[in-house]
């Protein structure tokens, strides 16, 4: 008598399909439920992220062949099922885990820091603070580059006074641009004017940022990298999860219930897609004037209330301040023009308080810990009695 595949042989078989689309097994994905063998039929529960899945066809015969093939298997019947919710969703993160760590390699140091900056709306001032906390750790004595990822809506260029083009290196690979001491890279230092308008679809943004990231010199020795994220939970952002899983996320939000509500959504799909949140900053907070009478004109609490729900802390309140908005006008960011007033001072800290929270890398290696160690040691006063 031959020996019948039992239910385990049946998973392990199931290994083998793969769902074309999320480039992972079917087991793995956590698509198949239960599964039976009785009187040579083996029975699966397969379920599918809609019942109405472009693919099931495909991925049906794919397990009927690979189940049939095992020894004392004359029929497989597959009950097709859509997800729960829950179940798509833990379906999601499994596919984004997988096409982060096969990733390709880029020309990021893995060693360089990765900030993003993101916020759930635009027109929260995510860009000036963007361009005035690295020029805030440029002045700190960190090396600093500083990619403008909003593709559409670039603005950095201006902010920094760049007025220089992208051009390539003999290695073909395109070389930054260094602006206020901090290295460039911006679609608006490839466009002829300002005013060009780049008409790109969604997947040209997310090649473009590619790109910027796999073909730019960038310096080795970056402590960091920030990123001006163009606004919303799109494409540009998923492709930085994917292409850089050491990212880390801080979000930016108005003080305002509807801007905070807003920004959460950049937190969650940063969360989803295993990119650390840092913290907040809330921008726009509170105006003074030059008689010392304070308005709160976008309402109270937002940044905070945000970053309690996030469990992560707020990292400044930024006032309102007409230096910030001459001061991107101009190429001069505030931090450098105007280092005193109330707007340079909370981004001042705000990058301090990044810096304390990820450390540059090459501070955290053992190396660097073992060298830190003897120096105390060889510092240290002699023991009484040695």
């Amino acid at each position: 008598m031959g020996t019948t595949a039992t239910p385990e042989d049946v998973t392990a078989a199931l290994r083998g399909v793969v769902d074309p689309e999320l480039g992972g097994d079917v087991v793995e994905l956590g698509m198949v439920g239960e599964v039976t063998v009785a009187g040579g039929v083996a029975t699966i529960q397969l379920a599918l992220t809609i019942a109405a899945c472009p693919m099931r066809d495909q991925i049906e015969a794919d397990v009927k062949r690979k189940v049939t093939a095992l020894p004392g298997i004359d029929e497989t019947v597959v009950k097709v099922r859509a997800m729960s919710a829950e179940q798509r969703a833990d379906l999601m993160a499994v596919a984004r885990r997988r096409a982060r760590d096969g990733a390709a390699p880029t020309m990021v140091n893995p060693l360089t820091r990765v900030i993003a900056i993101g916020s759930g709306k635009g027109g929260v001032g995510k860009s000036s603070l963007s361009v005035n906390l690295a020029v805030a750790m440029r002045i700190a004595g960190y090396k600093v580059g500083l990619l403008d990822a909003d593709i559409w809506g670039f603005s950095v260029p201006r902010m920094l006074g760049a007025t220089e083009r992208l051009e390539a290196n003999a290695d073909r690979k395109i070389v930054p641009v260094e602006a206020q001491g901090i290295q460039v890279v911006s679609t608006g230092l490839l466009v002829e004017t300002e005013e060009t308008a780049l008409m790109w679809r969604g997947l040209m943004l997310s090649k473009a940022l590619e790109q910027f990231l796999r073909d730019v010199a960038w310096d080795p020795d970056l402590d960091y990298l920030l990123l001006d994220m163009p606004p919303g939970t799109g494409d540009v952002q998923m492709a930085l999860a994917r292409l850089l899983p050491q990212a880390e996320m801080v979000v930016v939000t108005t003080p305002q219930k509807a801007a905070q509500k807003v920004a959460a959504r950049i937190a969650d799909m940063a969360r989803r897609s295993y990119m650390p949140v840092v913290g907040v900053i809330e921008n726009m907070s509170g105006f003074t004037t030059e008689t010392g009478s304070h308005y709160e004109l976008f309402g109270t609490g937002g940044g905070e209330d945000l970053a309690n729900d996030l469990g992560v802390p707020l990292l400044a309140k930024v006032p309102l301040d007409p230096l910030v908005v001459s001061g991107g006008d101009e190429g001069t960011p505030v931090v450098i023009a105007h280092p005193q007033a109330p707007s340079a001072v909370a981004i001042t800290q705000a990058a301090a308080r990044i810096v304390e929270l990820v450390p540059p890398a090459q501070e955290e290696t053992c190396t660097a810990r073992i060298a830190i160690l003897i120096a105390s040691l060889e510092n240290a006063p002699p023991v009484a009695g040695a």
